[in-house]
């Protein structure tokens, strides 16, 4: 009897040092997952959001630039700070999305590429960027994300709309990073006009067409979509996708990237400063 009353305590202490780790234990638990990944935004709709996702304990993948905010300094400012930290402690995953926003526009001669940020001081401008110059801005909005959360981001990015080119993609991965879109089913809409695309049409749609093993892809606010999709959306998509059998994981459970991101610690040192 007491050798079995040992057996049993040591089987429960596995049991918690499972439970108790990030990732490992859910990944085990989670057969038909779905990767719901936001990227940044005005992040209006970012409290609720997180609201949202502890209620449902749910753990998603925050790709971040330092974007206009509608309160505050930029998605990655001061002001947000304590919002971000909050995220790494309940569990999510953190990539970066350029600093600047910086969208593709076309590849140029000698590895070079037109870029056109959408934030900082050369927005607006399509700027000639080398290689490296893409890199820095991958790596910085990467760093402030450490400095912010407290943890290693993900060696991964997204590039502003999914805009790229196998030069581009090389480039990132040459320097750590490998690119993440979203599936198909995935694009769940939230930065279509509200008028031609309704919160209530784009839940059924997704509820139909999203299957185990898609990226999932939302924002922190979109200016331009006066009916906001998130939180309206996201609660009944969440809880509809459980109905169906389906469960959440971070992409650093993804099959096609938990290699990568195993074996890819970012270097991020060597940085342009970042405010404090």
């Amino acid at each position: 009897m007491r050798r079995a009353s040992e057996l049993v305590q040591r089987a429960v202490i596995a049991l918690l040092a499972l439970a108790t780790s990030q990732g490992t234990a859910w990944a085990a638990l989670c057969t038909q997952p779905v990767y719901l990944t936001f990227d940044t935004g005005h992040m209006g709709v970012a409290p609720l959001i997180a609201e949202v996702l502890k209620r449902q304990q749910v753990r998603a993948t925050f790709f971040a630039a330092q974007e206009k905010t509608r309160e505050g300094d930029g998605t990655l400012g001061l002001h947000w700070s304590a919002w971000w930290r909050e995220q790494a402690q309940s569990g999510h995953d953190f990539a970066s999305h350029t600093y600047d926003h910086a969208y593709w526009r076309a590849d140029l001669p000698e590895q070079r590429f037109r870029i056109r940020p959408s934030s900082g001081s050369q927005a607006g401008q399509d700027l000639n960027w080398s290689a490296q110059d893409y890199c820095d801005n991958l790596r910085q909005a990467a760093a402030r994300l450490q400095t912010l959360t407290g943890q290693a981001p993900l060696p991964l990015f997204r590039a502003p709309g999914g805009k790229t080119s196998p030069a581009l993609l090389r480039a990132a991965k040459a320097c750590g990073f490998e690119h993440v879109g979203w599936a198909e089913a995935g694009f769940l809409g939230d930065e279509l006009s509200s008028d031609k695309f309704p919160n209530d049409r784009l839940l059924k749609k997704a509820l139909k067409t999203i299957r185990s093993g898609d990226i999932l892809m939302a924002h922190l606010g979109i200016w331009s979509r006066q009916d906001p999709w998130a939180p309206a959306v996201l609660e009944p998509l969440i809880v509809g996708l459980k109905a169906k059998g389906l469960c959440f994981a971070t992409l650093r459970e993804h099959p096609s990237y938990k290699n990568w991101v195993r074996q890819q610690p970012l270097n991020l040192q060597g940085l342009p400063p970042s405010p404090q």
